[in-house]
């Protein structure tokens, strides 16, 4: 028998990952050649390694995009479906834009690391087969794969004790959250013997609420659960974000911020809802928790924030409470709205933090690091200056804006399954949120600045990006049916 056909039509099912892997190696290999030539003057590879690296992505969004069929492969370890097939290009897509968005930056910062795209396409990958597994062992090994490339990535700049710093953090509480998922794991396959999610699901169904199998399981799903919120950042598992954000190069800090989440929150709707749908009851109250306090925490937390990074942080946490809020409801129109938030958030993203790497600090300290740095900004750059407020408006949900078209479906499915309470805790704190991000517009626009601001790291990857995600926030309204129908398709097919 050859090994090769026992898997025949699966090797399909993981083309877009293989060729990314294969790349990979081919880019790691050429650029410790390249590098170490003397004969060639020991070139410089970093910004050349980052336009390969996003021509691999770009060819393996093809690669997704031309997957028409949906499987479960290798002996039910991987799945590709319409979920998997969203996230992908969202984790692609997001991956691109930080590539894109970093190039003057590493130039300046990180010149002889040439691995910087190479980690990032790593990270990429392992995200890539984090929302296609299908078994808690492939599930584990993805997100630890994912973890150690981010390790790297946020002490990558050596000459930085900050970036040093939060690598080790981020290292030490990271570890500590794959422990915990590790034991809830454990827990799960100690009860039931088995580690595939669709057959968990299946020996769970109807079991009966007093059994001590029914309890230990219960305690493995908690600590699973406490593990995925941890990786999200989500209240009150949020403590190490701040720090490690702020430390990490501000290009890492935007890829931290754009793309993990697709992964993570895909990973939490198929371990939760597809593998403890019955057990909704136990995993819902740890979220309310967690959604209250990450909605709290992101509206009260930046208040007081004076560095940017700081503040884009505690309002993430904010927006993973938003995001949470959808999967609570554990229905169709939970997951869409679950998918719409992620989509427009991470592009809402990609738009602040293209701004924020295009503008030069007042302390000349390099870029954009304190939030008086935006002072005189609309008279230096108006048209960034107006993208950027247009950006902060459709964060705090302003109408039309796109921000308010993600928070207002988030509610509808939260009142939808008589969550009431959450969606007026989330309103509320909306409100309270809209006070920061309207604090950035008035010093952009009407406070006096000592130092002139600058814009010099507006190039043109950064220019068309920024561009067209404001054309995308300000016009999303015209046409909203596209996103909305993908999604409903995809949520449908997922919980059908």
């Amino acid at each position: 028998m050859i090994f090769a056909h026992v898997f025949e039509n699966d090797w399909l099912g993981i083309l877009p990952e293989g060729f990314l892997a294969v790349t990979i190696l081919g880019l790691l290999v050429a650029g410790v050649i390249l590098s170490t030539s003397a004969p060639m003057g020991f070139p410089l590879m970093v910004v050349p390694m980052i336009y390969l690296s996003v021509w691999a992505l770009l060819v393996t969004v093809l690669l997704v995009l031309h997957t028409p069929f949906e499987m479960v492969a290798f002996y039910n370890v991987f799945v590709v479906d319409a979920l998997a097939g969203l996230l992908k290009l969202g984790i692609l897509g997001g991956a691109t834009a930080a590539l894109l968005m970093s190039t003057t930056y590493v130039r300046t910062h990180m010149v002889n690391i040439f691995e910087y795209g190479i980690l990032i396409l790593l990270a990429s990958l392992a995200m890539l087969f984090l929302v296609s597994s299908y078994d808690f062992l492939s599930m584990y090994l993805a997100i630890e794969m994912q973890a150690l490339c981010f390790y790297v990535l946020a002490g990558c700049k050596r000459n930085s004790e900050f970036s040093t710093e939060a690598g080790l953090k981020y290292f030490l509480l990271g570890a500590f959250s794959s422990g915990l998922l590790l034991f809830g794991m454990s827990l799960v396959y100690g009860c039931t013997g088995l580690t595939n999610v669709e057959d968990v699901a299946k020996l769970l169904v109807g079991i009966e609420a007093e059994t001590e199998v029914h309890a230990l399981t219960a305690v493995g799903l908690v600590m699973v659960t406490i593990g995925f919120l941890f990786k999200l950042s989500a209240a009150p598992f949020h403590f190490w974000a701040p720090d490690v954000y702020e430390g990490a190069p501000s290009s890492v800090t935007a890829f931290f911020a754009i793309v993990p989440k697709f992964a993570l929150v895909g990973c939490t709707l198929r371990v939760l809802l597809t593998c403890f749908y019955d057990f909704l009851f136990v995993w819902q109250h740890l979220v309310v928790v967690s959604v209250l306090a990450s909605l709290l925490i992101g509206a009260f937390g930046a208040m007081a924030q004076k560095k940017i990074k700081r503040v884009l942080v505690y309002s993430s946490i904010g927006h993973v409470g938003f995001i949470l809020m959808g999967l609570l409801s554990g229905t169709v129109e939970g997951v869409q709205a679950v998918l719409v938030y992620l989509v427009i958030y991470a592009l809402t993203t990609v738009n602040i933090f293209g701004i924020v790497l295009s503008v030069s600090s007042a302390h000349g300290e390099g870029y954009m690091k304190y939030i008086s740095d935006l002072k005189h900004l609309s008279k230096a750059h108006p048209a960034l200056a107006f993208a950027l407020a247009m950006t902060l408006f459709s964060l705090a949900g302003i109408p039309p804006l796109a921000g308010f078209y993600a928070k207002f479906i988030v509610l509808f499915g939260a009142l939808t399954s008589d969550l009431y309470t959450v969606a007026l805790f989330g309103v509320l704190t909306s409100v309270v949120s809209a006070f920061y991000y309207l604090r950035l517009i008035k010093v952009m626009y009407f406070e006096a600045a000592s130092d002139e601001v600058t814009v010099d790291g507006l190039d043109r990857a950064k220019a068309t990006l920024v561009a067209w995600t404001s054309v995308f926030l300000m016009g999303f309204f015209l046409y909203p049916q596209i996103l909305f129908l993908w999604t409903e398709k995809v949520a449908s097919a997922f919980l059908g």
